[in-house]
């Protein structure tokens, strides 16, 4: 391994390094090269609009930005709160649905659909009663399209705001169509097709949704009690920035996270925490040796 002697490279480097190894996990290496180096067909091409996507820096606030919009369906809340260790090991789930991305984008035929099957075994398990008495389970289609569509807006908005090739018209509708195939794999029956058909369908979830106390209390340890070092926690704030000035104003007001910042410096605040993602993962060596690792691999510069 050649050593960098140029502090600014070796802190490109170290940023990069920690930045995967947070997403990806203490196997990250391990994990990349299963999923990008094993040979076999792919659901979808190296420069596939959702391949283009998705392993764009700008997932970091896409993926925020979906959290917060998630959190406003109170079934699909309950079952995040009855279920998920969001708050005792928020990375270890980052972890796994960096992961999930990965396999099913960038992993081989069979080993996308072995994660969907493991995903949808746990979805089985996960049934309950929401605070107000509702039955929910997580394999319900209604609830999997609401779960995939505020995914999808969420990282198509990041990424044509933020991201480093923003799609065309086509091939934003391309990608939505690619996204739908998971959704799909996964359970949804009703997914949309196309940017319109995204848009529709978000907005007829609209009467179902409200900022229950588990939504609010989402916010709080997303935006307000980050698990991070205090040394990371003003990068990590621009990042919320963009997503939340990404967000709709109806859901902003909702999850009532709309300040005065975050509305009038949300934009560049996003786009520069973006490119300092994408600076430092770009020259880490994990990425640059396989540049579809399911994070941003670009050429320095």
């Amino acid at each position: 391994m050649t050593t960098v002697t140029n502090p600014v490279e070796r802190l490109r480097l170290r940023l990069g390094d920690a930045l995967f190894e947070k997403v990806a996990g203490p196997e990250a290496e391990a994990s990349r090269d299963r999923i990008h180096l094993t040979p076999g067909p792919r659901w979808f091409a190296p420069d596939s609009p959702v391949a283009r996507v998705h392993a764009d820096a700008s997932m970091f606030v896409g993926g925020l930005r979906a959290l917060l919009l998630q959190s406003l369906h109170p079934l699909a809340m309950a079952g995040v709160a009855g279920h998920s260790g969001y708050r005792g090991d928020p990375w270890g789930r980052l972890e796994h649905t960096a992961t999930f991305l990965a396999t099913t984008t960038f992993g081989t035929a069979d080993d996308a659909q072995a994660m969907i099957d493991r995903v949808r075994s746990v979805h089985d398990r996960v049934r309950g009663k929401a605070p107000d008495g509702r039955p929910y389970r997580a394999g319900d289609p209604h609830l999997l399209t609401w779960v995939h569509a505020a995914e999808a807006d969420s990282f198509l908005t990041a990424h044509q705001r933020f991201g480093e090739r923003p799609l065309t018209a086509g091939e934003a509708d391309e990608y939505v169509a690619q996204a739908a195939r998971v959704a799909r794999a996964l359970g949804a029956v009703v997914v949309p097709e196309t940017v319109a058909e995204l848009g529709e369908t978000i907005e007829a979830y609209r009467p179902e949704l409200e900022a229950s106390e588990a939504a609010l209390d989402t916010v709080r340890f997303l935006l307000r009690e980050p698990p991070l070092p205090r040394p990371a926690r003003p990068p990590y704030a621009l990042l919320a920035a963009g997503a939340v000035s990404t967000l709709p104003a109806w859901a902003r007001d909702a999850l009532d996270v709309g300040t005065w910042f975050r509305r009038a410096l949300g934009g560049p605040a996003g786009t520069v925490a973006t490119r300092a993602v994408r600076w430092g993962m770009g020259t880490s060596e994990k990425t640059r040796a396989y540049p579809r690792a399911g994070v941003p691999a670009t050429t320095p510069g």
